[in-house]
């Protein structure tokens, strides 16, 4: 037990520190919305495309953390989109609010190859603050801190900038998240860094299957390197799609995700599944921790609700699916 209480210590300091900076990055882009990690997609598709994803990790924890977000994007003219993401985030007593919105602009390189290049910008307003209403006194600790006052609320303006390559099946984004500095009083700096930047790479390749069965195959890979202390962490994922001729499908995929100092020593790994019905989407994610917290907890858990409007507001042919009947 004692074991497992260092461990979650560690756990909550190191995610509350990615918190403040960054929102955490599960799988929720495999659920056919890869604008989570990056604003270049933002107007890919030829509808207003709503996604919101409800996620509690570590089920069987108290106090683990939980997460709500809603994403948005539409093409606004030929060859731009606009986006929204709205979110909440606790853990234990931190909380985050915040919103990102979107721009992004789509280059048509060759039609006949099918390559398009996307630039996309986001400005981020992120409000962080620690619940001192639910601090708990102990014995050893019968006060709550005097120092500790006003819930110690903060809020940052960032901006994240992506770029997004694709031709045929094949596409890789890189992102670049909170590329301004924190500004730190003078007092804090030595324990708070303010280099929170991160890295994001994601790529993948959709290979179309047998021709008229309306299936697709897609390994993907992503990446996200911290600027401030070099952790990075890769996420290996392969996902099956079955489209139907009226353009609905259903789908099935798993994850791995590891430190990438310890291939072998897994995260988290899990299998995922959904499906898209006329404007309606639903998918599931399931992701089992491999540590010595696994015998705590029945893991985390990820589902996503969605909605179509508006569809075929474009003919720019990089909406258009691989998928020819």
């Amino acid at each position: 037990m004692k074991k497992l209480l260092i461990y979650l210590f560690f756990a909550t300091v190191t995610y509350s520190y990615s918190q403040e900076f960054n929102l955490p990055v599960f799988t929720q882009y495999l659920a056919d919305n890869p604008f989570v990690v990056s604003p270049a997609y933002a107007g890919i598709g030829d509808n207003l495309r709503i996604r919101a994803n409800g996620l509690t990790q570590w089920v069987g924890i108290k106090g683990a953390p939980d997460n709500q977000s809603l994403y948005a994007d539409i093409r606004i003219a030929n060859r731009s989109g606009v986006g929204v993401s709205l979110y909440n985030d606790s853990n234990g007593n931190t909380k985050q609010t915040g919103a990102k919105f979107s721009f992004a602009h789509h280059l048509v390189l060759d039609t006949r190859t099918e390559q398009f290049l996307s630039f996309g910008i986001s400005y981020n307003l992120n409000s962080f603050r620690i619940d001192i209403d639910k601090f708990n006194t102990t014995i050893e600790y019968p006060i709550v801190d005097p120092y500790v006052i006003n819930d110690r609320r903060s809020t940052n303006h960032n901006f994240d900038i992506s770029a997004l390559y694709r031709i045929k099946g094949l596409f890789v984004s890189f992102n670049a998240n909170n590329i301004l500095d924190k500004n730190i009083d003078e007092t804090i700096r030595r324990l708070e860094p303010n280099l929170i930047s991160n890295y994001q790479v994601y790529a993948g390749y959709t290979i179309p299957g047998p021709k008229k069965t309306g299936i697709e195959y897609e390994p993907s890979v992503f990446y996200q390197l911290f600027a401030s202390d070099k952790r990075s962490a890769t996420d290996i994922n392969f996902k099956f799609r079955k489209h139907s001729r009226n353009f609905d499908y259903y789908w099935a995929g798993i994850s791995y995700r590891f430190l990438n100092d310890q291939f072998f020593k897994p995260l988290n790994v899990g299998p995922m599944a959904g499906f898209k019905k006329s404007q309606f989407y639903f998918g599931y994610s399931y992701q089992l921790t491999i540590n010595d917290i696994a015998r705590y907890n029945s893991g985390t858990h990820m589902i996503t609700i969605g909605i179509d409007f508006f569809n075929n507001i474009s003919n720019c042919p990089c909406t258009q699916t691989q998928i020819k009947f």
